[in-house]
C-alpha cells in the first residue's frame, strides 16, 4: 500500500463558514460532504481554494456500505464524479448502514453494523464493489454509536484489521468517535489504537460533542474537548498521520475560535516524534489506481489479490444481515418493538436523536415550514408528532412534502391563513392539488384502521 500523500491540518468545508475557511491562515486542505456539492456547479469558494492549491477531499455519508444490500451503482458513480471534479487524491465514507430495502426505511443517520462474521463478509464484498467502481482510493471511517449490538463476535480492532487485510481499504480514524464509544459502549480507545493497522491510516477526524445523562452525543456542534485532543496525541504517539481534519457542522463559532481549534490540533500533531508505521501485510485494492512509489520498500505480498481470497457472499448471509438491520431500524424510526438483546433505553435515546435530527434537516431544506407553522417550537412539535409513525423513505425533501401533506390531510394548521399558505407551498413543490376533503377523510380513517 503506497504511503498517503501529506495533507496537513484541515477543516470540513461548509457553506455557512465558507468565507471564514478561505481566510484561515495555514490551512492545508478541506473536506466537503460529497452529497452537498454538484460536480458541474461547484461553489465559488471551493473553486478559489482549489486555484490556490488547497486539496479538497469528498466525504460521503449516504452509501451505507455496511448495509445488507450491494452498493447503489448510481451513488457510487456520483461519488466518483465528485472525486474527479475536485481533483481529490481519495474519497471517504463510513463503516455504517443507513437504510433497509425490505421494508424501505431511511435512518437519515449513520448506524453501527454488528461486529459479526456475517456483517464483516457483507461489508468486505460491498467495499470491493465500491473500490472497483471508484476512480481513486477509498478510506472508511469508524463511526460513533449510542448502542451496541448483542451477540458480537469481534472487537473493534479485530473487525477493522480484518477489513483492511481482506480489502486493502484505508482507514479514516475519528478520535472523537473513539471517545464516544468509550463513554457509550465502554470501549478503550487505546486498545483499539493498539489493535488496528495504523499503516493503513488515510487521515484523522477531530470533533466536539457533549455528554447528557451518561450518553455522549457526537454533535459536531461543540468545541473539541481536551479528552479528544488527548486521544489525538495517543494516536500521534503511534504514527504520524498524513492529515488531521476538524469537523464542525452546526452552531458555528467565530472565525477566531475556529482558528484557535486548528492551532490546538496543529500543536498536538507537531509535538514530538511518532513511532513509524510498520509495512502493511495485505493486498492493496487501491494499488492499481496509483503510480508505484519509487521510495517505498517492495512488499513481498503486495501482489496478493484480496478479492481472490474469498468467494461471493452467500445470499443467505445477506438475508440474515438484512433481517437484523430491518428489525433494528424499524424500532428506531417506525416505533416497532425493540429487538431482543438491545439496550432498550439506549434505543429510545437513539430514536429520539434520529427524530430530532430529521426535524432539523427538514427545517433546513424547507425553511418556509417553521415560518408557516408559527415558529421553531410549533414546527418541531408538529414534526415530531408526525415522525412517530411516518418513517422517512425517500430523503429529506420528500419528507418535507409528506409532512406538509400530512398536516393538510388533518386540516392543520388550525389557522386558516396558515393553512392556505401551507397549501400553496405544498402545491408549488408537489405539482399537484392538495387532497380533497373526502380523500383526506378516507386517508385519515384508513390510517386509524391500520
Amino acid at each position: 500500500m503506497k504511503p498517503m500523500a501529506h495533507l496537513g491540518v484541515g477543516i470540513g468545508w461548509r457553506p455557512e463558514i465558507a468565507d471564514a475557511v478561505e481566510r484561515l491562515s495555514g490551512l492545508d486542505w478541506v473536506e466537503v460532504v460529497a452529497e452537498n456539492v454538484c460536480p458541474g456547479h461547484l461553489p465559488e469558494s471551493l473553486l478559489r481554494l482549489r486555484e490556490r492549491g488547497t486539496r479538497v477531499v469528498p466525504h460521503g455519508v449516504s452509501l451505507g456500505l455496511g448495509g445488507a444490500d450491494r452498493p447503489d451503482a448510481a451513488k457510487l458513480a456520483a461519488l466518483g464524479e465528485r472525486a474527479v471534479a475536485l481533483g481529490a487524491p481519495l474519497v471517504t465514507e463510513h463503516i455504517a448502514f443507513v437504510r433497509t430495502s425490505s421494508p424501505v426505511l431511511e435512518a437519515g443517520h449513520l448506524l453501527p453494523v454488528p461486529r459479526t462474521r456475517d456483517a464483516l463478509d457483507v461489508l468486505c464484498e460491498n467495499v470491493r464493489i465500491a473500490q472497483d467502481a471508484l476512480p481513486v482510493p477509498l478510506a472508511l471511517e469508524n463511526i460513533a454509536a449510542l448502542f451496541a449490538w448483542p451477540g458480537e463476535e469481534l472487537t473493534e480492532g479485530q473487525f477493522l484489521t480484518e477489513l483492511v487485510e481482506r480489502t486493502g481499504v484505508r482507514l479514516l480514524i475519528d478520535v472523537a468517535n473513539l471517545h464516544t464509544n468509550r463513554v457509550n459502549r465502554g470501549e478503550d480507545p487505546a486498545v483499539v489504537l493498539d489493535a488496528i493497522p495504523l499503516e493503513a491510516l488515510a487521515y484523522v477526524h477531530v470533533a466536539g460533542g457533549i455528554e447528557r445523562a451518561g450518553v455522549w452525543h457526537d454533535t459536531h456542534a461543540h468545541p473539541v474537548p481536551p479528552v479528544v485532543l488527548d486521544l489525538l496525541a495517543e494516536l500521534r504517539s503511534r504514527v504520524e498521520p498524513a492529515g488531521v481534519l476538524l469537523e464542525r457542522d452546526d452552531d458555528f463559532p467565530s472565525e477566531a475560535e475556529l482558528a484557535g481549534e486548528l492551532a490546538a490540533i496543529r500543536a498536538v500533531v507537531t509535538a514530538g516524534p511518532a513511532a513509524p508505521a510498520a509495512p502493511i501485510t495485505a493486498g492493496s485494492a487501491d494499488a492499481a489506481r496509483t503510480e508505484p512509489d519509487p521510495i517505498a520498500e517492495p512488499d513481498p505480498v503486495a501482489e496478493l489479490d484480496p478479492v481472490a481470497e474469498s468467494g461471493p457472499v452467500a445470499e443467505s448471509t445477506r438475508t440474515r444481515v438484512a433481517l437484523g438491520q430491518a428489525a433494528l431500524l424499524s424500532a428506531l424510526v417506525a416505533g416497532t418493538p425493540v429487538p431482543e438483546g438491545f439496550d432498550r433505553r439506549r434505543i429510545r435515546v437513539q430514536a429520539r436523536a434520529l427524530a430530532a435530527k430529521r426535524a432539523d434537516v427538514v427545517a433546513k431544506v424547507a425553511p418556509e415550514l417553521p415560518v408557516i407553522l408559527g415558529g421553531p417550537d410549533p414546527y418541531r412539535e408538529a414534526f415530531l408528532s408526525y415522525a412517530k409513525d411516518r418513517p422517512m423513505t425517500s430523503g429529506y425533501r420528500r419528507d418535507a412534502l409528506d409532512f406538509a401533506e400530512d398536516l393538510l390531510i388533518r386540516d392543520l394548521p388550525a389557522d386558516p391563513a396558515a393553512r392556505r399558505r401551507l397549501t400553496t407551498w405544498w402545491r408549488d413543490r408537489a405539482g399537484a392539488k392538495p387532497p380533497r376533503r373526502i380523500v383526506r377523510w378516507a386517508r385519515t380513517l384508513s390510517g386509524r384502521a391500520s
